[in-house]
């Protein structure tokens, strides 16, 4: 098993103390929420990951598939993940399609150095591999950008819980996981999002 890497967007272990507490100077009435499980100061829409054991900021859901959770600052790169498998699954597809249409047409001992019934057997197999990554990674692409648009992660859907943050709009929303102003970049998974000079907190009702 692959070691455990720390998740982006992690909360700082153990620094609900009474000394960092202290330090932030909060206002008379300001209330800190305190994560029993990690002894963090839990942030607002954080969540704690039993996997990573550590709290989450605006945490999606923990992926096994890379090792580490979908939070607040991969979720760029996990978007563009599924969509690039799913992109390439469909390529895959359609190239087995078209093998199988030109095996079918001409002679089959000139299409594969395999004999006819294994060319099959394997044409079937990839098709089939390719259909059903093409299909899970095109939901979970279909659900995170669902879940970008509507500014609520995967975790909240399921506990429902009451909305406390500021309403924004999609297009704002998708500004804030892809970076301001919109460019090439946002289908680039090498680049950092750059946010500019957007308001974060713009929001209309």
């Amino acid at each position: 098993m692959l070691p455990m890497k720390v998740p982006y967007g992690a909360v700082p272990k153990g620094n609900a103390t009474k000394e960092y507490i202290e330090s932030l100077h909060l206002k008379p009435g300001q209330v800190v929420y305190k994560c029993p499980k990690c002894c963090s100061i839990k942030p607002d829409r954080a969540h704690h990951c039993s996997v990573c054991k550590r709290c989450i900021r605006k945490m999606d859901h923990h992926c096994p598939w890379v090792n580490n959770c979908v939070g607040e600052n991969n979720q760029k790169y996990f978007v563009l993940f599924t969509m690039y498998i799913a992109l390439i699954s469909l390529h895959a597809l359609i190239m087995a399609g078209f093998h199988f249409i030109f095996c079918f047409e001409q002679d089959w001992a000139k299409c594969s150095s395999f004999s006819p019934p294994t060319t099959v057997i394997l044409l079937i197999l990839l098709c089939f591999e390719g259909l059903l990554f093409f299909i899970f990674t095109a939901v979970m692409f279909g659900t995170q950008v669902h879940s970008i648009c509507t500014d609520e992660t995967g975790i909240e859907q399921l506990k429902k819980e009451e909305r406390r943050w500021a309403k924004k709009s999609k297009w704002m929303n998708l500004k804030v996981v892809f970076g301001h102003p919109f460019s090439i970049a946002w289908l680039n998974p090498l680049a950092v999002p750059e946010h500019g000079k957007s308001d974060l907190f713009q929001y209309i009702v």
